[in-house]
């Protein structure tokens, strides 16, 4: 009974030093890349690991998380032994969180005993919550066959999100009407996240066959024997065959296109280069080239002679991003502090990095405030109560429940101890389910709450605030262009876009900041000056147009993709004034 002991809760809550935490996990992967890139390969010479590094990473952060906070258990630091498995447990399962089709891995404690070396012959490597996980489509069964009629493309672009299809389509639209032609693949599976029904002539949209993302099967190559391979996470050493063979649990139950399994990527690679090759296009267009599907469409390109451009969608920094490595030939970025961000992450040998503003956000110089206001006072009067004379929207994040609660326990705190009478409206990101705000709306006493249509989104309501609220949604940026007052909120510590850095937020760290700063939005502000909007994004309503030059100019530049000789293609000059040599 006197035996020092410590609940896994109390683990699971342990705060960890992040600085700690980014270079174990840097040395993990590079140990797992060492170890293992060359174990499993697409068809197209694409390795496992590159392909699937962001999920692999997040899941090794959860990892090393637990491993860290273990070690930050004094008993256990002092005199670190054997650990002994819960019967029957499985090694991965997964934890909750807000958005929709995101499926959160984690290892169990069960799962950190075995990395650590405990024999587990009765615990399975999935948890009870993964092997009931509904199954649907075959390894086996062959993917839909492309669609008749495609003909020649000057631009094959891809979209699997709306912010994606937001992004990108402004630039589609400029390139028709230089009579340049697009085929935009909707490759979302989501049906919130999927683009909305196309009318513009020279831009053809298609959607991805519906049985694309529906494999799953055995991760052939990732199931090594154990053998004397090891990296150390403090104290501990982690047998590397065993990191392996669970993350092979994620890459054989993953689906949809997020987070597609290893199956899924080797039958999606075969469908992108039957698109290339039917379509022969002179660009691949890209609103992210991280993440699975970005990699690969990336990595495509390269292989049939079409040039890659990524258009940044969302902002930067450098603790945000999951993996510092950007994959496209041109990299579009929003402001000038994105610039050294782009310039450090580049793979690409031929890189070039262009500060060419958000085409997302040229719309707004047309947004109309009055409407919008109209809007957030109409979803805050309801029944008998009246609409609040200040409203406030909070611009969320697809975080985990306790999460969401902290920042809406911060927020709504100090909505109650500013002047005036204010109220929140809760714009979900697009990512995340309407159904995590239950608890907020049905709260008692405080502030008014309500939730905006996911379908309206912050951008639909933000111009007609008194004050826009977020950790580090984008939205933030476009509150800070329309002269919204901007509240970076989150507790000592937590990572913002840093907006308030360049005097365009305030940092709100407890429900004392946000009072004060809603007590204030009324007083005259100091104008803010274009270089400090220009450093996080450069809005003059013409970066459709821009980035669209850009891609036409690059394409008159090298040859043609049905031309194209891996030998002798020279590098092509930037447009005048708008690009920045990296290499």
């Amino acid at each position: 009974m006197r035996t020092d002991h410590i609940h896994t809760s109390e683990l699971e809550a342990t705060a960890v030093d992040r600085q700690e935490l980014r270079a174990c996990v840097e040395d993990a992967m590079a140990a797992l890349d060492s170890y293992g890139a060359s174990l499993a390969s697409t068809p197209g010479g694409a390795g496992w690991l590159h392909v699937q590094h962001v999920p692999v990473r997040r899941f090794v952060a959860e990892i090393v998380r637990k491993l860290l906070a273990l070690n930050a258990w004094a008993p256990f630091a002092s005199a670190p032994g054997p650990m002994a498995l819960a019967p029957y447990e499985g090694l991965v399962g997964l934890r909750s969180s807000s958005s929709r089709e995101y499926l959160a891995y984690t290892v169990t404690w069960s799962g950190v005993a075995y990395l650590l070396g405990t024999a587990a012959p009765h615990n399975p490597t999935r948890s009870a919550q993964l092997r009931n996980r509904a199954r649907t489509g075959t390894a086996d069964t062959e993917p839909s066959p492309l669609p008749l009629n495609l003909g020649r493309q000057d631009v094959l672009a891809l979209s699997w999100t709306s912010r994606h299809a937001a992004t990108l389509m402004p630039v589609l639209t400029e390139l028709a009407g230089d009579g340049q032609k697009s085929l935009l693949l909707d490759l979302a599976t989501d049906p919130a996240e999927r683009c909305g029904a196309g009318s513009v002539t020279g831009v053809e949209l298609r959607s991805a066959p519906s049985d694309l993302f529906t494999f799953s099967g055995t991760a052939e190559g990732l199931h090594p024997p154990d053998d004397e391979h090891f990296v150390h996470v403090g104290v501990h050493g982690v047998q590397l065959a065993r990191l392996v063979r669970l993350l092979s649990v994620l890459l054989e139950t993953s689906g949809g296109c997020t987070q597609p399994s290893w199956r899924t990527l080797v039958r999606a690679e075969s469908w992108l280069d039957d698109m290339l090759s039917t379509t022969r296009p002179h660009t691949v267009l890209l609103s992210n080239d991280t993440s699975p599907l970005g990699v690969l469409a990336a990595h495509a390109a390269e292989r049939h002679g079409a040039n890659s451009v990524h258009v940044q969608h969302g902002a930067w920094t450098a603790e945000s991003a999951a993996w510092l490595a950007l994959h496209s030939r041109d990299i579009v970025v929003m402001g000038d502090r994105d610039l050294a961000l782009g310039r450090a992450w580049v793979r690409h040998p031929k890189a070039e990095v262009h500060v060419l503003g958000q085409p997302r956000f040229d719309v707004l110089t047309g947004l109309g405030r009055q409407a919008q206001r109209r809007y957030l006072e109409k979803l805050l009067a309801r029944g008998e109560r009246r609409a609040p004379a200040r409203i406030a929207v909070w611009a969320c994040q697809p975080f985990s429940p306790d999460h969401l609660k902290s920042h809406a326990d911060l927020l709504l705190d100090g909505l109650g101890k500013a002047e005036g009478d204010w109220g929140l409206v809760i714009a979900p990101h697009p990512a995340q389910g309407a159904d995590a705000f239950a608890t907020l709306v049905k709260r008692n006493g405080g502030p008014p709450v309500a939730v905006a249509d996911p379908r309206v989104g912050a951008r639909g309501c933000l111009a007609g605030a008194d004050a826009l609220a977020s950790a580090y949604s984008t939205c933030g940026i476009e509150a800070a262009l329309l002269g919204v007052p901007v509240l970076e909120i989150g507790p000592p510590g937590e990572r913002t876009l840093d907006l308030a850095g360049h005097g365009l937020a305030t940092r709100c760290e407890d429900p004392g900041d946000v009072a004060e700063v809603l007590s204030g939005v009324r007083k005259a502000r100091t104008p803010i000056r274009q270089a400090s909007l220009d450093a996080v994004c450069r809005w003059r309503g013409d970066s459709a147009a821009r980035i669209a030059r850009l891609i036409t100019d690059r394409a008159s530049s090298v040859p043609k993709a049905a031309d194209f000789n891996h030998q002798n293609a020279g590098a092509s000059a930037s447009p005048q004034d708008e690009g920045v040599s990296v290499r």
